[in-house]
Parts: C-alpha cells; structure tokens; sequence
C-alpha cells in the first residue's frame, strides 16, 4: 500500500477536532513503527511520524486503534487546564516580574522557585502513566463510533501494542505497556482483573 493512501485513509479515522493539531509525517528512516514527540505549549502543530514500512506489517484494525491511541495522547496533553498549579505557576511568574521592578533578589528567587515547582509538577502530570490509559480508553470510545465494539477495540489496540514490541524487536513491554496491557484486557474481557478505577482518572 502506497504511504499517502494510508495517511488519506488515517485522517478520516480521526476525530475532526485532532485533524486541525496534529499531522502524519512519513518517517521512514525511524526505527519505531509510530511515535509523537511529547507536545510543548508553543508547538502549534502535532506530528505523529509514522514508518509506514513497518507500520504495514500491523492489521488495519490494529492500526487504527494505534493511531487513535496516539491521537488522543496528543490532545490529551492540556498546558493550561486550570487548576492549582496553573494558578501557582501564574502567581510566581506575575511575582518575579513585580519584584523584579523593585529590585527584589529574594522575592524574585521565591517567586521563580515557586513557578519552577508548579511548572515541573504540571510536566510530570503530563507525563503520567495515567495519561496513557486515559488515552486508551478515548482511543476506544473513539473506535466505537467507526464501527467496533468495546471489547473489540479494546483487543485490537492490546494486540497492536503487543505486536508493535515484536516489530521494533525489542524483547519486551515497558512497564507503562504491561500495566495498560492488563487495563485492555479487563476491557475486552479476556481478564477478571483490572485496574482500580481510582488509577484511571
């Protein structure tokens, strides 16, 4: 299959809010099968890169479920939802400049401190493996409006991830995969045991 007939055929399986942020790029010298960098606030645009090489080697359901996976990791990621270390953030940075024009160093150190603190914690947030498993779960409900059931996204998106490992020939999962892994099991019903719904925000 031709790499721009895919990349036709995958921006109609997005949602039509993630076609205005983010865009397929044909990667194909990448040694992963797909893979976004992790979305800064000034970055505009979103690119997935996809090497569309190995990425044939996966089923189109499979496929699709990473992409909307990837997707919805992407959108996922909010910089400035309030919340208390937004406001945090904000009133140290606010501070710094206020004491800065009196020539304040200890109250400009306090206040830099305080947006650094609020700031690490808003990238850590970002970074949380929560963030993944709600990313499969908006990946599947996603699916679910073209066409597949729950269980069935659900085992497509498990067996994608599984797949992609063998591919890239690494000879695991990452501990983040294992613990999604079981979290898409539960959902397709191939396993009794869950997450707790606590660890799914």
């Amino acid at each position: 299959m031709e790499p721009n007939t895919e990349i036709r055929r995958l921006l109609d399986v997005m949602p039509a809010s993630a076609r205005m942020l983010t865009k397929i790029v044909s990667k194909p010298q990448q040694a992963k099968v797909i893979d976004a960098s992790f979305p800064l606030p000034w970055n505009q645009e979103r690119p997935i890169n996809i090497n569309f090489d190995l990425w044939f080697r996966l089923g189109k359901p499979q496929r699709d479920l990473l992409l909307l996976q990837t997707v919805s990791w992407l959108t996922g990621v909010k910089w400035f939802k309030p919340s208390i270390y937004q406001g945090v953030l904000v009133a140290g940075l606010v501070g710094g400049l206020v004491e800065s024009t009196q020539s304040d160093v200890v109250g400009v150190a306090i206040a830099v401190g305080l947006s650094a603190i609020a700031g690490f914690r808003i990238w850590r947030t970002n970074q949380s493996p929560e963030l993944e498993l709600e990313a499969d779960v908006a990946a599947i409900r996603i699916a679910g409006r073209r066409g597949y059931s729950e269980s069935e996204a659900a085992e497509h998106l498990l067996s994608a991830i599984e797949t992609v490992a063998k591919i890239e020939g690494r000879s695991g999962l990452s501990f983040n995969e294992l613990i999604r892994c079981q979290n898409l099991r539960a959902i397709a019903g191939l396993s009794p045991v869950g997450l707790p719904k606590s660890y799914i925000q």
